[in-house]
């Protein structure tokens, strides 16, 4: 990855220090026509700034202790009951940590939890909307809740048993299964992977309550350099005088199509009177289900894109984002735009079937695939964020390259589904030319030939980053 992290330096790329509270400016509104395909809501106005949008809750939240009371805390933390997290529970502490589900301030309580059950949404003290559509939770058994009795706090230890937080004002309360399945994803058939992951088998009690993170969370996987929090995307937007941020999230490889979809997002946003839109390129670096492509191949072939000139590394941020993947549909799909503009996006870029999957029973996808950009146009909480429907691509077999799709020739086109792509370079043939740059195919390539001698062909287990 020392090429990738090259273009970074010469991008100046952000340091990691900043202050805990990030204040941003606004220009004047200004009203603009929009060209066809722009999504906004009636009474929505887009800026044309030099400023980003401000955080929901009007500040980021983040959780971490003060450096001088990290000693104090990690010796409290030994002389409370302890819960020890999981890889997926983990990946929430650094979630909640840095800011990314503002303005929430831990593992939800149960008035929480039932308003983003029920509403999607979250009504803060001065009586304002902020969107929160799927429930952040700590799942307990009985003998923990029977071993942290009256305790008003809770240490949280990793796999290890290091002290990660301090849990306070703790309040525990039944685990409704059921209906958080039937709720989130509209379904309660088996087979639904991060059902499978964290609830299944989970205790039948929650804790919520307020985090106190001793550190931030490292993974030491080679890739915690490219995890930047929400502070360090805005500090990076400001420094490269981002006047719009346009979020673009992929749990795939890049292909030309998704190039020409973010490029032609640079182009019309020019055309509507922006100065320097920047595009936040930001795959999901938390759980994944078993067929995914695994972070670590996904950032190697994210490189070649670069590399290859496929995207302008002076007009892109990469970075990761470390939340969980659900396959929920149009209910995740309103918490991954939430997250994006915490970290300064105003605009989202969403396609077909966001955030879905096949039905686990059925043959047939589990949700419809408009579904979810219909939702982000309506969803509570969401009004500030401009929504950027895809633009269908596929393969335009007449000039040998990824082209808008043109219904007036149907025959001319070819799409290449993620399972015809993933069949390909499982069986190391090349997709047509004009695809995908070929460096960024080799990656691919050599991603499911990895898999081979291990397992003979076998999709892996899921890994959680």
């Amino acid at each position: 990855m020392a090429s990738m992290a090259t273009f970074f330096a010469n991008t100046h790329y952000p340091t990691h220090y900043f202050p805990k509270t990030l204040n941003t400016h606004f220009a004047p509104v200004v009203k603009i026509s929009l060209p066809g395909g722009f999504k906004t809501r009636s009474r929505q106005k887009l800026r044309v700034s030099c400023g980003l949008i401000e955080p929901d809750g009007g500040k980021l939240v983040e959780l971490f202790v003060e450096e001088p009371l990290k000693g104090v805390k990690k010796r409290e933390a030994l002389s409370l009951p302890s819960i020890k997290l999981s890889q997926i529970d983990l990946q929430w502490v650094h979630v909640l940590s840095e800011g990314w589900a503002s303005p929430l301030r831990g593992f939800m309580k149960e008035s929480e939890f039932l308003q983003t059950l029920h509403f999607n949404s979250l009504r803060l003290d001065d009586g304002s909307v902020v969107n929160m559509s799927v429930p952040i939770v700590l799942a307990i058994d009985e003998s923990q809740k029977l071993r942290i009795g009256e305790s008003a706090k809770v240490a949280l230890v990793d796999s290890d048993n290091n002290v990660v937080a301090i849990l306070k004002d703790v309040e525990i309360y039944k685990h409704p299964k059921e209906e958080r399945m039937a709720r989130t994803w509209g379904t309660t058939a088996p087979g639904l992977p991060y059902v499978d992951q964290t609830i299944t088998n989970a205790g039948n009690w929650l804790i919520g309550g307020d985090l106190e993170v001793i550190e931030p969370i490292k993974y030491n996987d080679g890739l915690d350099r490219f995890r930047l929090s929400p502070a360090e995307l805005r500090e990076e937007f400001t420094k490269r005088n981002a006047d719009a941020v346009f979020a673009f999230q992929l749990r795939n490889p890049v292909h030309n199509g998704h190039a020409l979809l973010m490029t032609d997002t640079r182009r019309r946003l020019l055309e509507m009177g922006f100065k320097n839109p920047i595009l936040l390129l930001h795959p999901l670096g938390g759980y994944t289900k078993a067929d995914d492509v695994p972070l670590s191949w996904r950032m190697k072939q994210h490189e070649k894109v670069l590399e290859d000139g496929v995207l302008d590394p002076e007009t892109t941020v990469v970075s990761i984002f470390p939340s969980p993947m659900h396959y929920a549909g149009p209910t995740e799909v309103q918490w991954h735009a939430k997250a994006r503009i915490n970290a300064g996006a105003n605009f989202y870029i969403v396609g077909r079937d966001p955030a879905g999957m096949g039905h686990p029973t059925e043959k047939r996808d589990l949700y419809d695939a408009d579904h979810g950009k219909k939702v982000l146009s309506m969803a509570p909480g969401l009004e500030r964020l401009n929504i950027l429907p895809f633009k269908v691509a596929a393969y335009d077999k007449t000039q040998g390259k990824m082209a808008f799709f043109d219904p007036s020739r149907p025959q001319d086109f070819l799409f290449i589904s993620g399972t015809k792509m993933r069949t390909l370079a499982r069986n190391k043939e090349n997709p047509p030319e004009g695809f995908m740059c070929p460096s960024g195919w080799e990656v691919l390539v050599d991603y499911y030939d990895s898999l081979v001698p291990a397992d003979e062909g076998k999709v892996p287990e899921a890994v959680p980053v």
